[in-house]
């Protein structure tokens, strides 16, 4: 799913302007989206219906008006919605978004902020309501590797690294930890596991799937489930510390055409049943209480709006018993839909919209297609029955909330040593020279930025939706790589130094240099080429510096996705790829740190669970295929016990991906290709030094007179980059102020006031964010972009201009000019 995030995801492009088409069904699906239930696997939900709770739940319905019950189907966000608003509005849910902050705390909050903004919300909730007992709300949050949203938390690896423990024992201890963990905050339902199975390691998304082999995934499926719910069949669920699942996203996420998020899986009836489908059998087999719908279409039809899979695959020849979910504004993208207006998705089978901003104007709309007909009663009634035998199966309607607000569970150390355990189990050592194990006597080097990052460690879905701008501060009960290899050492007699730029004065035995990847989830981690750090190869140079100086090199990598590294690997006598291995660095030590003599005190066991890619330009790389032939097959790991050899690599990425960048269109001093600036402009160019780099940046003189500057190219759709509430990036530095009126455009005509931003003081290179919507409520034209920078302006006025890019910083990003 990506329930939640914090992606305002208004969906306008995907919604027909007529609100009248929102009244009606949507027309007939086409031949290749309609499923055929006779040919998907069987399988019954354990544990969810017995005679008691049906009972009750059909006792409270008939004492529930149209408008509770319509209240239960939808789930509002936290962000944008107070509770005292449920007086009115009688909401079956609410859900805590990427970068939803406890109520009147700030976004990295700790445990009580939590569990306050849930009693707070509960309260009113259970407030005395008409004939029958009151019912409570169901509180989701996107706890999807730990309950990592909430400062404290144990965080554990990434999917991408679970997968190549193959431990699905492991996984159900992991459930359990989590499920603990979110309890004690507050919410009751967890969004996950994710059954993805990516076949496209470009989706920004990929690191959430455990692999791309169905069969592994399908062996986690059901043992999260348990962990995070107990067996099938457990009562009393979160008195015990347990929480709901929500097996996502279905179906077909991770087998969209070219990767693209939210996109389309172009794909037959067979292939969506023997890959996509696989993970969803043990979930439902295990009692998961509730699935959640892909924002993903199969073959052009959105999966909210798909009645064949929701209602006949899911519901009917999966015997499905739970409810199903959408996901952030999902609905909205249906056709004929808006975000607020979509009997369409409920007359598919959605149970509960997640509406985060929508929910008013989708309760009201909701009842009224009951009333006039366009959602029959008995479809709301189904709805409703399963989100309240779904409570009941909880225990929400007993109020003890035994962990709730308890000390010593978020982080404790029996928790930590589960994530810890995860993380030896998950690295795999792709080359070893002999330098590993490291003499834990030795002089140890560490180096490169990721040594002593917990925000890099971490990865995506750590404190707010992309995990950017997070500080070793924010995790107080967790450890660095660098902290845990120090540790290690230190007990063996030996000295490690951190240096992150590789310098030292006194050359080190062996040196550890840690790199990677950025945080990121999907839209930003979205990229056109496997290729790692493309054209800006600064971890390259550091192993190539400490190679020269004769200094033995392991180099850890932190990804979310296998990578083309060759020049690295080359440059490496040992390479580890680390994923995202979350708050306990010190499980990366337990394996690459030996005793004092050298000998192993944990080998490696963790092996591929994505095949890793020979060129740039391998992104659909999965076992089975024809023409498989991968760098690392599909399995591959060495360790201590299974030395093997490798030799050296071709650092020919085979790929150039410069003509389908979409959103860096300034770097290092030049427009980045396929844009340019245009050559019609008065405005004059000239080099200068960058704040970092030398002649990273041009100067920019605009003459007497009116002027303007535009970087362009072919049109791009930046529609989904402006509803995500992404912005445009421009680091620059003022040199001369303007002395009239300066705006920023994106297109034609389409300008922002941005005469402030070129005021004031000047000398001084700073980075301003501007919202893309900004542009989209002036009228740009999302769909076709030609020119994504436009700065107009009469002189005098002088700028250096650095970077421009688009970011994912909705916290730090504003609209020039607005009042």
């Amino acid at each position: 799913m990506r329930a939640g995030l914090k992606l305002l995801l208004s969906t306008t492009m995907f919604c027909v302007a007529s609100p009248a088409l929102a009244q009606h069904a949507p027309t007939a699906l086409s031949d290749s989206a309609v499923a055929h239930p006779e040919k998907w696997p069987t399988a019954g939900s354990q544990g969810l219906i017995d005679p008691a709770t049906e009972k009750f739940v059909t006792d409270l319905m008939a004492q529930m008006t149209l408008e509770e019950k319509v209240g239960q189907m939808i789930q509002a966000d936290i962000g944008a919605i107070k509770p005292q608003e449920l007086r009115q509005y009688p909401l079956g849910s609410i859900l805590a978004g990427g970068s939803s902050p406890p109520l009147g705390a700030p976004d990295r909050s700790p445990q009580m902020p939590w569990v306050e903004t849930a009693r707070a919300f509960r309260t009113v909730a259970m407030e005395p309501r008409g004939k029958h007992a009151p019912i409570p709300l169901l509180f989701g949050i996107d706890a999807v590797h730990g309950n990592s949203n909430v400062i404290g938390a144990t965080i554990f690896p990434h999917n991408i690294g679970l997968g190549a423990m193959h431990d699905p024992a492991l996984m159900r201890r992991i459930g359990k930890a989590t499920a603990e963990e979110t309890a004690a905050t507050g919410p009751e339902w967890a969004f996950g596991p994710t059954l993805t199975v990516p076949q496209d390691e470009r989706w920004g998304r990929a690191y959430e799937g455990y692999s791309e082999d169905p069969a592994l995934v399908r062996s986690y499926a059901g043992e999260m489930v348990r962990g995070l719910q107990g067996e099938p069949g457990t009562t009393d669920r979160i008195q015990k510390g347990y929480v709901a699942a929500s097996a996502k996203h279905f179906l077909g996420d991770g087998g969209t055409f070219e990767g693209v998020d939210q996109g389309d899986a172009r794909i037959g009836e067979d292939e969506l049943i023997r890959i996509h489908a696989q993970g969803y059998v043990p979930a439902i087999e295990a009692g998961t209480l509730t699935v959640m719908a892909s924002f993903s279409s199969w073959n052009g039809v959105k999966m909210h709006g798909n009645k064949s899979l929701l209602t006949d695959v899911l519901k009917g020849r999966m015997g499905f018993q739970g409810f199903v979910v959408g996901d952030w504004n999902g609905h909205g993208q249906v056709p004929g839909c808006t975000t607020t207006d979509c009997a369409a998705t409920f007359n598919a089978g959605l149970d509960m919209a997640m509406a985060p901003d929508g929910w008013k104007g989708l309760f009201e709309s909701t009842v009224a297609h009951v009333k006039d007909g366009t959602l029959p009663m008995a479809r709301v009634d189904d709805a409703v029955r399963r989100i309240l035998r779904v409570k009941a199966k909880l225990g929400l309607f007993d109020p003890a909330r035994p962990l709730e607000g308890k000390a010593g569970v978020l982080g404790s150390p029996e928790h930590r040593a589960i994530a810890r355990e995860a993380v030896a189990k998950s690295l795999v050592l792709l080359k070893n020279q002999g330098v590993l194990p490291i003499k834990a006597s030795a002089n140890v080097l560490v180096a490169g930025p990721g040594a002593d990052s917990m925000g890099q460690q971490t990865g995506g879905w750590t404190l707010s939706w992309q995990g950017d701008g997070n500080a070793n501060s924010d995790f107080p009960n967790g450890q660095t790589i660098y902290s845990g290899i120090a540790e290690a050492v230190k007990a063996g007699g030996g000295i490690a130094t951190l240096s992150a730029d590789g310098s030292f004065s006194a050359r080190p035995d062996v040196a550890i240099v840690v790199f990677g990847e950025q945080p990121y989830a999907e839209m930003r981690g979205d990229i056109h080429t496997l290729e790692f750090q493309p054209g800006d190869k600064q971890a390259l140079a550091l192993l190539k510096k400490l190679k020269a100086a004769g200094v033995p090199t392991v180099s850890v990598f932190l990804s979310g996705r296998p990578l083309w590294v060759n020049p690295e690997i080359n440059a490496s006598d040992a390479f580890v790829a680390a994923w995202l291995p979350g708050s306990e660095g010190a499980g990366v030590a337990d394996v690459l740190i030996g005793d004092k003599a050298g000998k192993p005190r944990k080998d490696f066991t963790g092996a591929l669970s994505f095949s890793w890619p020979k060129t740039a330009g391998q992104f659909t790389l999965n076992k089975g295929e024809a023409g498989y032939d991968p760098l690392f097959a599909l399995g591959y790991g060495l360790s201590y016990a299974r030395p093997g050899k490798v030799g050296a690599l071709s650092e020919v990425a085979g790929f150039d991906a410069s003509a389908m960048n979409t959103s860096v269109y300034f770097a290092k001093g030049v427009a980045a290709a396929p844009f340019s600036f245009a050559t019609d402009s008065k405005v004059a160019r000239a080099p200068i030094d960058g704040p970092q780099t030398q002649e990273g940046a041009q100067q920019l003189s605009w003459p007497a007179g009116p002027a303007t500057v535009r970087i362009g190219g072919k049109p791009i759709d930046l529609s989904r980059e402006s509803n995500g509430d992404l912005s445009l990036a421009i680091t620059y530095r003022l040199d001369r102020a303007a002395t009239g009126p300066v705006t920023l455009g994106m297109g034609e005509g389409h300008g922002l006031d941005a005469t402030s931003l070129f005021t004031g003081e000047t000398g001084k290179w700073r980075t301003v964010n501007i919202l893309l919507k900004c542009y989209q409520d002036k009228g740009a034209a999302m769909t076709a972009i030609s020119a994504p920078l436009v700065i107009s302006a009469s002189g005098p006025l002088v700028f250096s201009l650095s970077d421009a890019r688009i970011v994912s910083d909705p916290a730090n990003s504003i609209c020039p000019g607005a009042k």
